[in-house]
Order: C-alpha cells, then structure tokens, then sequence
C-alpha cells in the first residue's frame, strides 16, 4: 500500500475563486497566474480545470509557459519576468507568449533576435525590484514600435496591497495612471490578488489573481473565508502510531515538549521531508477525525507528533488534515512564521496530488 499522505486539489473550488477575481475585475479582465506549478497544485491540471473560464494565463518563465503548451491550451502566456536570452523572444512569438519587458537589455534584443513576440512593458513605480523609470515609457515605446513590435500594455506591481492601512498603493496606482495617460490605447495590469479586496482601487483592463485562486488569503487581516475564497489544496495524512505519555515523557528530536500530564499522543505520517513546515512548532493546529488538535514537539522529516487530548478515541489509520477546510493553510503558516504561499508552493513531489471535480 502507498503512504497515506497526499494532496488533494479541489478544481471546482479554483474556478469558485477564479469566478470571483473576475466579478471582482469587471469590466476588466483577469489573467490566471499559475506560476510555480500553479502555486504547488500542478500546472498542467490547474491552467486545463480554468482553460474554459480564463482568456490568458501568467506564469514567471518561458519554461511553465511551455508547460500550458504542452498540456494543449492555446491562450496567450504572460511571462512575468520577462525573456532571459534574445533566442528565448523567437520562441515567444511563435508561441503566442507574451513577455513583459523590464530592463535596456530585453528590449536591445528585440532588435538583435528579430523576432515580434506581442509585448508588455513594466514600469517600477515603487516596488523596486524590476522595471523602466515611468519617464523612460515613452523612450521604450519608440524603440519596440521602431522594430514593428506590438505593445499590449503597461505592467506595475504592488508592495503594499495586502495592508489596508497603507497608502502606498495608491501612490503607485497614480504614478502609473500619470504615465499611461499620453498612451489611452494602451492596457493596464496592476491588480494582484490583494488589490481585488481593497476598497475603491481601481482594477484597470487586466486583474492578475494568484493566491488567491488557491484559497489562500492575501490580506494581512482578512481570513480566505471571510474574503470568499475556498481552499483548493487539502494536505492529510494519517495517524501510524498511538501512545499516551506520561508525565515527563519528551516527544522528538530535542526533547523540545515534555507532558505535564498523561497525554495520548499520535504520530503522523508527514514530515518536511513533504513541505510541511519544519519550523511550525507546539501549538501549530492540524485536525484528526475533524476535531482541531495541536501539533507538540519538532517536525521531522517524515513524521509529526500530535496531542491527541482532543480526540481521545483515535486510532492508527484515522485520518489527519494538516491543512484544507478545518484547518487553513493560512494559520499554519502563521505557526511557522511564514505565510500560506511559501507552504502551498513547497509541498514536495513525494506527495502525490489527487484531483477531484
């Protein structure tokens, strides 16, 4: 028999929350960003369960845009980060990829390759980590037209969307508005999952929901369920041992947790060996049977401990979910000191992925 644990991806729930990044978006549009193998949940199964829903994906390289190709869709690929060769913007051309240029050199290649790929380009308007100088768009202009190159819009990214309390995003939202404003047949992309929640922000021609199609949340003080968002991933394993400790009785490596007092304890079959956090500590929840429990000691490779005192009849064989619907994947994430984007992109090819819907 194979290992218990394994991935489930609820499909129905991803296009539940790709519907509403576009009721959200409207008139607008949205592009399904499904970059690090759709977040985790498998690329080539994600882009095909929203390929009827989604007129455009976005992913981070030539490679994952490849991998919608190759899994039989034809809608245009967005390469967020660009091209990193000249030879990679023949491949987009004839590909129907559409690369967002960022820097001197990517638009020097347009020339040296001479190929016509549709293009984006981003402007850094605050988040300082790619694009052109707003006063450098209408350089950038010129030169891709002068090569016979379509430009499809203008691309900023947010740094401070999640945080309501924060102004920066409209700072940004009017720092790219005022260099579009010479250029009205050119489409705007501003939007990530967080700003499809923040309250009068303009959302533009094209939204481009990441996260949040996964269910997990992008606002710093909005749980996914109270934004209306479903979980897709649920983690589980189960139990593969039961015992109850005594007093002064430790748990795993370190001897980090000691009873107080008798306490059945359960060993799960999941470790970060999987992707489950190595550094969740005591008190991280998970859910057995669906009771919530804790999670005491350290994580190991392979295996997890759990205090049981909740559940006192569980068995071996008894179903654990580490994250999904009775536990999100947002609160364990918040027990490890990470957030749910880095857990759900970090469960490991050892976990097979199930899919359902």
């Amino acid at each position: 028999m194979p290992r218990p644990t394994r991935a489930l991806v609820d499909l129905s729930a991803l296009q539940h929350n790709y519907r509403l990044a576009c009721e959200r978006a409207a008139p607008g549009q949205s592009m399904a960003v499904v970059k690090a193998d759709g977040y985790g949940h498998g690329i080539a199964r994600v882009a095909g369960a929203l390929a009827e829903l989604a007129p455009c994906f976005a992913v981070a390289c030539i490679e994952e845009a490849l991998s919608i190709r190759q899994a039989g869709l034809s809608q245009p690929v967005v390469l967020l980060e660009g091209v990193h060769t000249a030879e990679d913007l023949g491949i987009c051309a004839g590909q129907g990829f559409e690369p967002v240029l960022h820097n001197a050199e990517q638009l020097a290649w347009l020339a040296q390759s001479g190929a016509r790929p549709r293009i984006w380009i981003k402007l850094n308007t605050g988040m300082n980590r790619l694009g052109f100088p707003p006063a450098e768009l209408p350089a950038c202009l010129a030169q891709a037209r002068h090569q016979g190159v379509e430009v499809r819009g203008l691309m900023t990214h947010f740094a401070c969307s999640d945080d309501l309390d924060d102004d920066f995003t409209q700072v940004q939202t009017r720092r790219l508005q005022q260099a579009a404003a010479d250029y009205p047949g050119l489409a705007l992309s501003l939007a990530n999952s967080a700003a499809h929640f923040r309250p009068g922000q303009p959302l533009f021609h094209w939204t481009r929901p990441g996260i949040m199609l996964y269910g997990a949340t992008p606002m710093l003080a909005a749980s996914a369920a109270e934004l209306g968002l479903k979980p897709v991933m649920t983690l589980e394993s189960e139990l593969i041992a039961v015992r109850t400790l005594q007093p002064g009785d430790s748990v795993g490596y370190g001897a980090t947790w000691v009873a107080e007092q008798s306490t059945p304890m359960g060993i799960v079959a999941i470790g970060y060996g999987d992707g489950y956090p190595r550094h969740a500590g005591t008190g991280t929840p998970a859910a057995v049977n669906g009771r919530r429990v804790r999670l005491i000691g350290r994580v190991s490779m392979d295996m997890l401990a759990l205090d049981l005192s909740a559940v006192p009849d569980a068995r071996v064989g008894d179903r654990v979910e580490l994250w999904g619907g009775q536990v999100s994947v947002d609160e364990v994430a918040a027990s490890a000191g990470t957030i749910g984007y880095e857990l759900l992109t970090g469960v490991t090819v050892r976990v097979p992925r199930i899919y359902r819907n």
